[in-house]
């Protein structure tokens, strides 16, 4: 299909709001990231450089949170300009109504959306994954580390001058089955194994039920309760797999698989990926908004007045998002229900903004 002239035009003057918005958004949230970052490494031995490079690794995942918003506003300073020039009288006059606008706007969102889910999202990903491996290392938990694979769960912990290996093939509720703990000095030194059928993980001072303790040289030692002390609860853990934004496509269905395996709740990654799903459709959805906005608002000569209109429609927005996600990772409603149902409501919402578009 051959592009026509004027949907050219009108697709390279939203691609060019589009990426002013995105520069202006990107260098908010550099400056209000580097803040934080120079504070947390106020007091570290590092160069003033490196909360920049930090910054700069981490710019690309929080843009992709907030991609919706970008879009929302684009599209309204996308029709301030159409409205400024008088172009969209010129478009009427030639046929163009606000049905054929709108079909050409969405199109355009929906090619740039599925850009953003999937070059876009494997990039940010990529840099999230080095942001979170260069903050570990100046981070007080660079000491604890815990992965889920198909060998189950493994936890390295440091704690009171001895190292900690724990491996557990499953977990249920706040119990942990099947544990081996290898205990060793700050010289690798094996020290002692203690193994268990279960382990009480709610507080950091875990309970091992019916463990037995071997030592090298030493009778085994059996006892119905030993109290373990750690670096971790069940809290802990579960935060310590929250942040599934430094994981790409591959690596998130892997980690799936893995969880599965472990008895580990899928949740939060079925979250996530059903998020990543929606993304395009969330990206054009909220452009429509936009452009229904803009055809029903009468102000149209003021920017401030579209991006503050913008910004709250946003707030909105993200709360309603928030909410109803909320219920799903909590389980109140099914996972799939939860992330589309923010996107049904506005969906429906552009239905009806839409019935009488051609009449504005």
């Amino acid at each position: 299909m051959i592009i026509k002239f004027y949907q050219n035009y009108l697709i390279r003057t939203f691609l060019k709001e589009l990426l002013i918005v995105f520069l202006v958004f990107m260098s908010l949230v550099f400056i209000l990231n580097v803040i934080s970052e120079i504070r947390f490494f106020i007091n570290l031995n590092t160069g003033f450089y490196y909360p920049i490079f930090i910054t700069l690794l981490n710019i690309p995942s929080v843009i992709f949170e907030i991609f919706p918003f970008i879009f929302l506003i684009s599209t309204q300073l996308f029709f301030v300009k159409l409205y400024e020039k008088n172009e969209l009288i010129i478009l009427k006059n030639y046929g163009i109504d606000n049905i054929k606008l709108l079909n050409i706007l969405i199109l355009a969102s929906i090619l740039i959306g599925l850009f953003i889910t999937t070059i876009f999202y494997t990039f940010s990903s990529s840099l999230k994954h080095s942001y979170l491996y260069f903050k570990n290392q100046h981070s007080n938990d660079q000491k604890y580390l815990a992965v889920v694979n198909q060998n189950g769960l493994w936890i390295k912990d440091e704690i009171e001058n001895n190292i900690n290996i724990i491996n557990a093939d499953s977990i249920e509720k706040y119990e942990l089955k099947n544990v081996t703990i290898s205990q060793l000095d700050l010289n690798f030194n094996l020290i002692k194994t203690i193994k268990a059928p279960a382990a009480d993980i709610v507080k950091n001072k875990w309970k091992l039920k019916n463990a037995e303790i071997f030592k090298i040289g030493e009778p085994k030692i059996s006892s119905e309760i030993i109290e373990f002390d750690t670096n971790f609860n069940i809290e802990k853990i579960n935060n310590m797999f929250s942040d599934l934004s430094s994981l790409n496509f591959f690596e998130l269905f892997s980690l799936r698989k893995d969880y599965k395996l472990f008895g580990y709740s899928t949740t939060e990654i079925e979250s996530h990926l059903h998020k990543l799903y929606s993304m395009p459709i969330y990206l054009t959805i909220m452009a429509t908004i936009g452009a229904i906005l803009m055809f029903n608002v009468k102000i149209y000569s003021s920017r401030a007045f579209s991006v503050a209109l913008g910004v709250i429609i946003s707030v909105l927005i993200y709360y309603l998002d928030y909410f109803v996600n909320l219920l799903g990772k909590n389980e109140y409603v099914p996972i799939i229900v939860s992330i589309w149902m923010t996107q049904l409501i506005l969906f429906i919402i552009c239905i009806m903004g839409t019935l009488k578009l051609n009449e504005k």
